[in-house]
């Protein structure tokens, strides 16, 4: 069974200490390949590192919406040089969040359009963040869509099927993480059953938001991803093989891995 993590942090100090271990590790579990995310302009070039020194790791690119507000005066440049170089994949992780509301929602979405224009300007896919403003989301998604499709992915989708299917129906992947594990989570589980298999992904989003059964572990890795596939294949009703089998072709076509 192979799988490929769309969303992990490997840059995060958390795998300091054994990140070759944890890359090892995912290796070991099926996981075939890992895309480390950036979220200002550090560690988005500490991703671009990561995947020159690991061949199955891949880098995303971008400035995390909480943290526009904090940025440099050649940050934003320096995303436009990294989006360019090798094994990047896309770009991200970007998007609007009224949950921790560090930034002006203004500057949330402003950045959010250059990100999306970046990615199509390069053919890349982007990675989008949305916490607490579904509507806002998908309204500015419409726009930069003009009619017609996007390539990205919604990643650790937790909302609502309405703004699945509108998400869907402009062209974007649908990724998973461990909350669709948790107990209190059948809603989501319910939404996940109605994603359509080829737009299907499954990530960590580690070193957060460890799956069960290892939730209690605080730390999770890339190598857990195999918890929240295994639970995806029985809500979808089918195989452990036939849901990596297909979330991992979704993956290389997506972001076009080798």
């Amino acid at each position: 069974m192979q799988l490929i993590d769309t969303h992990a942090h490997l840059d995060e100090q958390a795998f300091d200490a054994d990140r070759d271990e944890i890359i090892r590790r995912a290796t070991d579990a099926g996981v075939t390949a890992i895309i480390s995310i950036g979220i200002t302009a550090e560690t988005s070039r500490r991703a671009v590192e990561l995947a020159q020194q690991h061949a199955n790791v891949y880098a995303v690119v971008g400035i995390q919406p909480n943290y526009v507000a904090d940025l440099g005066e050649t940050d934003w440049q320096e995303i436009e040089k990294l989006a360019v170089a090798p094994k990047v994949v896309g770009i991200g992780e970007t998007g609007l969040d009224r949950y921790w509301d560090y930034a002006p929602i203004h500057k949330q979405a402003d950045y959010f359009t250059r990100h999306i224009e970046l990615a199509k300007k390069l053919t890349l896919p982007f990675i989008v963040h949305c916490r607490d403003a579904e509507v806002e989301v998908v309204a500015q998604l419409r726009q930069a869509a003009a009619g017609g499709t996007l390539s990205g992915v919604m990643h650790s989708f937790c909302g609502e099927l309405e703004t699945a299917r509108a998400c869907l129906e402009l062209g974007l992947h649908i990724s998973l993480a461990g909350m669709v594990t948790f107990k209190k989570n059948e809603a989501l589980r319910a939404v996940a059953k109605e994603i359509p298999a080829d737009r299907l992904l499954v990530e960590t989003d580690s070193p957060y938001l460890s799956p069960e059964p290892v939730r209690k572990i605080r730390r999770n890795e890339p190598a857990h991803v195999q918890h929240t596939a295994g639970l995806l294949a029985k809500v979808r009703g089918v195989t452990d093989d036939e849901l990596a089998n297909q979330t991992t072709e979704n993956a290389k076509r997506l972001f076009r891995l080798d």
